[in-house]
């Protein structure tokens, strides 16, 4: 595999306040950051502690306009809350406004509590990721071809013309997933596949470190490996937590935080802590043998320091 240059981007955002907003996306743009990512939650589900939740699509739309090389998109679109062929329309419509800066972010969706308050039980998880491949079939012909005839299990769609293309002349897919399934999955339509580290309570949907484990990723890695053949995907990475300098936390601490042993915490790929130099070692160390180039955080100033030191090499 040859190692892809690192890549940088960012998680969040004041998406509720417009000129928060744009400083902040200029913000990530000036130092160095390649994407912004917002999420695709509603009501009952927090990030970072917040119940500040917003379209996915509609806040990036103003934070393009105060930009000029950003990139955008959601991380990740909840499956279960969409229609894939008014899916495709958005992202079409969001890549021709914003001359072509989408990465459209996918997933199958795992939150129960999300679905039960607005009145739409979710389903079980194969046959939620047996939808997710069936609505990526069709999103990914409609972004590529503007037409699509499919009748799947979950899902149908027929038109001999959307009506519209998107600005670039590949729209990527960035999908992210834990279970096997989703890793064959990704194989076959993901441009990006990104670990994340989480496994999901089956009954709730609930996060948790499960996958925190260097060795869980290297599985999964293996699988993508695998099951993608000739197909060049780039290798993603959702930092759970991150600390730049000599204050940060030790892996001790860590452990302790997140309920894990120290060893894993120390290897793991979702806690970046401690000196620039230690953080720009393991994530070398984690191109080199597994081939993640593209980095996903959420401080923006806290990390651009490891963004400047790795950014492009």
């Amino acid at each position: 595999m040859t190692p892809l240059p690192f890549r940088f981007a960012i998680q969040g955002g004041p998406f509720n306040e417009p000129d928060a907003l744009r400083d902040h996306a200029r913000t990530v743009e000036s130092l160095g950051y390649d994407e912004l990512f917002s999420s695709d939650h509603i009501g009952v589900f927090q990030v970072n502690g917040a119940l500040n939740q917003v379209d996915p699509f509609l806040p990036l739309a103003v934070a393009a306009e105060a930009t000029t090389t950003l990139r955008f998109g959601p991380l990740v679109i909840n499956n279960e809350f969409h229609v894939p062929s008014l899916l495709a329309r958005s992202a079409l419509s969001f890549d021709q406004l914003t001359a072509g800066r989408l990465v459209l972010g996918m997933g199958s969706g795992y939150a129960a509590g999300e679905h039960d308050a607005i009145g739409r039980p979710i389903r079980a998880p194969g046959a939620r990721v047996t939808r997710f491949e069936e609505s990526l079939t069709i999103i990914r012909s409609l972004l590529d071809t503007g037409s699509v005839h499919f009748d799947g299990q979950y899902e149908s769609a027929h038109f001999d013309e959307i009506g519209a293309r998107p600005n670039q002349s590949h729209l990527p897919l960035l999908i992210g997933g834990h279970g096997p399934r989703m890793v064959r999955i990704a194989a076959r339509f993901a441009d990006v596949f990104q670990f994340t580290g989480l496994g999901h309570d089956p009954v709730t949907g609930t996060p948790n470190t499960s996958g925190f484990a260097l060795s869980d990723v290297a599985e999964r890695a293996a699988w993508l490996t695998q099951a993608s053949g000739d197909r060049s995907i780039e290798r993603s990475l959702l930092v759970q937590f991150t600390s730049v300098g000599a204050d940060s936390p030790s892996s001790e601490e860590l452990a302790g935080r997140f309920g894990l042993e120290t060893d894993v915490v120390e290897e793991t790929p979702f806690a970046l802590s401690g000196s620039i130099e230690k953080i720009v070692d393991k994530l070398e160390r984690l191109r080199e043998t597994l081939g993640i180039s593209h980095v996903v955080v959420r401080d923006v100033e806290g990390f651009a320091p490891i963004v400047d030191a790795l950014r492009g090499r």
